[in-house]
């Protein structure tokens, strides 16, 4: 698995020394980037471009497709501000790794993306916790040239600063979770990515679509909200969308009735599934199964 990271939502940001300026962002230093980094850049990127047609959702596509993005070198954070800011309204900012709730929630709101502006080392081209430019960059930056993505991201951090207030976070954070980073869409030839979480990683990008293992269910807003998510490993549920505008939709909904109504209420383990779910594939259990089974003979 891929950069399995804690949703940024400063879930580590204890462990990052706060920067000078308090919205947190630094100059990306893009003049300071080595040969080595832009290989490593060049290394993943041209893995994921040869993996992801015919995984990839259009949207997703398009948006590459029109982004000052290559091979060669790590992206200049200006020069894909300049494309974004024209298309969607959105800008990159660099900063250190993980902050705080409330920080990413403010650029959110306020369109701008918070990229990590660090790159992997080469022995963790299959692994890092905490997101990197590649992951922030390639994952998230080319959905944010689409509208409706656009506006639902910048909807998700207005409802995140709320939902900080009323200590409902997580819940809400399920919601990011299961469509911002790992999300599926149901496209006319088939299921395809657009969740970043998968369309950075490599393993996951084939494991989400094509392993049996995992279910693949109908997004349903309640139900994921109160649905648990892996951070460690493959997801054992990915929730399924129609199409980008059901996200808009969720950009207009008060959220306040639905935390009391579902307040108290137990939640969801990642691989169940429910009788009044809407289920476009249901896994085997078996990847996570064999895993699992260690832990319950010893």
């Amino acid at each position: 698995m891929e950069a399995a990271e804690a949703t940024k939502h400063g879930l580590a940001a204890g462990d990052t020394v706060a920067p000078e300026r308090p919205d947190w962002t630094i100059d990306q230093g893009w003049k300071n980037y080595t040969p080595a980094e832009h290989a490593v850049w060049k290394t993943l990127f041209e893995r994921q471009t040869r993996l992801l047609p015919g995984r990839a959702c259009d949207e997703f596509v398009e948006g590459m497709k029109n982004l000052p993005i290559g091979a060669e070198q790590i992206p200049d954070f200006l020069e894909l501000s300049e494309v974004l800011m024209q298309r969607t309204g959105w800008q990159v900012v660099a900063v250190p790794g993980l902050v705080p709730d409330e920080v990413f929630f403010e650029h959110l709101a306020n369109r701008r993306f918070p990229a990590g502006n660090f790159i992997r080392k080469p022995h963790e081209l299959d692994y890092l916790e905490e997101p990197d430019v590649f992951h922030d960059v390639f994952g998230h930056v080319p959905m944010l040239m689409n509208p409706a993505i656009a506006d639902y991201i910048q909807a998700y951090g207005e409802g995140g600063l709320r939902a900080k207030k009323l200590g409902v976070l997580d819940k809400l954070a399920r919601v990011y979770w299961y469509t911002v980073e790992f999300g599926l869409i149901q496209q006319k030839d088939g299921l395809r990515i657009y969740g970043a979480g998968i369309a950075s990683s490599r393993t996951e990008s084939v494991f989400s679509l094509e392993d049996p293992s995992p279910n693949r269910i109908g997004f349903d807003l309640e139900r994921v909200m109160r649905t648990n998510y892996r951070i460690d490993d493959f997801q054992e549920s990915y929730f399924v969308i129609d199409s980008l505008a059901q996200l808009l939709e969720l950009a207009t909904i008060d959220f306040a009735p639905l935390y009391a109504r579902i307040a108290g209420k137990p939640d969801y383990q990642p691989g169940d599934v429910l009788p009044a779910d809407r289920v476009v594939v249901r896994g085997t259990g078996r990847y996570h199964d064999a895993k699992r089974a260690p832990a319950i003979a010893a």
